[in-house]
Order: structure tokens, then sequence, then C-alpha cells
């Protein structure tokens, strides 16, 4: 068994910026994990943006609080907490906090089949 807390320091020195907008803490990683990438929470503060990128694996994006409009492809959709967002690996995706209040994100990865 493998528990990760947010609070842990082990888990605090491996936070980063994401795509230049949120503040992500990588919980769990593929050094541990054995079909998923990595399992994330980030934090996009009001008026800040993910900025859109294209990831060469699949992600799904879940939103615990908050609000904004996310962009996958073309397509372009208003989203808030309770929210399960699907991104296909290889389309451009971007996430703006149009709210405010921020916006806390779950991020699960892994490899299509």
């Amino acid at each position: 068994m493998i528990v990760r807390n947010i609070k842990q320091e082990e888990v605090i020195q491996r936070r980063y910026i994401a795509h230049g907008g949120a503040v992500a803490t990588m919980l769990l990683d593929s050094s541990v994990l054995q079909g998923i990438l990595f399992f994330a929470y980030a934090v996009l503060k009001p008026g800040k943006v993910l900025e859109s990128h294209i990831d060469p694996y699949e992600e799904i994006y879940y939103l615990l609080q908050g609000q904004g409009v996310m962009t996958v492809g073309d397509e372009q959709q208003k989203v808030t907490a309770g929210d399960a967002i699907w991104l296909p690996y290889g389309i451009p995706h971007s996430l703006k906090n149009d709210g405010d209040e921020d916006c806390i994100i779950l991020v699960a990865a892994a490899m299509p089949h």
C-alpha cells in the first residue's frame, strides 16, 4: 500500500507550475503506479489559465472546486465543480478559471489503449 498526503514533505517538494497557470502537486506517478502515468492535484487561481498544450497521453480533469472554461480542440464549454472532463491524447486543451475562487482539479493520466 502506498499512501501520500498533500502535506507530506516528499509530496510538497514535487510541486511545479503546470502549463503556465496552475500550481500542481504530483501525488503519485509511474515510479509507483502500474497502469496510470500520474495522479496530481492542481490549483488554478482566479483569472489564471492552463495554457493550451498537447499531451502524448489521455487525461481526466475532475473539478473539486471552482469553475472555468475548458477548451478541447475546437470545442469550448463552461465547467464547474463536480465535472469530469476527458482529454484525448494528441488534442490541444486549456482551462481558464473565470470564477472568483480557486479552481481545484484532480488530474489522472494514462496511455491510451
